[in-house]
């Protein structure tokens, strides 16, 4: 690792064959913890992967509120609904997609806000020193004019990094 670059690290004990995930905050870019990402996450070691599609602010009967902020916390806990079918959790989430339609700063916030509720404060909760930097993960966030449902304002997917052994929470559900 450069010696420029700060990292954290959610090791896992020698015998264990779960993934390392390593955030770094490379010298030079700012830091992007207060925006709840990180520049770079790396994982190292043998990993199952976990591909999320985009998840909206839809309820389970597929009803949207009217709200930015009400979606976004939605789309997040459908995002931990998807990882948890995966066997994984948003602690194993390396990298974001996000989508927002009519981006602004108020929906920033909100955005915020749903990824304090869903990462807390990115916290180490590994017994890590309470010095390392927050976890969050990689993310990048596109401003859309529209997405793919009338009154859709958000979306996410995401990438997760699972042990090697892993397997699904349950077997998946065919409707």
């Amino acid at each position: 690792m450069p010696h420029d670059a700060l990292a954290t690290s959610s090791a896992q004990p020698a015998a264990s064959t779960a993934p390392q995930l390593h955030h770094l905050q490379p010298a030079g870019l700012y830091d992007a913890t207060p925006n709840g990402y990180t520049h770079v996450v790396t994982v190292h070691g043998p990993a199952q992967w976990a591909f999320v599609s985009g998840q909206g602010g839809e309820n389970q009967a597929g009803d949207l509120p009217d709200s930015f902020a009400a979606q976004a916390q939605q789309a997040l806990s459908n995002l931990k609904l998807a990882l948890q079918a995966a066997g994984a959790d948003m602690g194993q989430v390396v990298k974001l997609t996000l989508l927002i339609v009519d981006h602004s700063e108020a929906r920033f916030n909100d955005w915020q806000a749903a990824v304090r509720l869903h990462w807390s404060d990115g916290a180490p909760s590994d017994g890590a020193p309470s010095n390392t930097l927050p976890r969050f993960p990689a993310c990048t966030l596109i401003p859309v004019p529209r997405l793919a449902l009338p009154g859709m304002l958000i979306e996410v997917d995401a990438v997760a990094a699972l042990p090697a052994h892993a397997q699904p929470a349950r077997p998946p559900l065919w409707v």
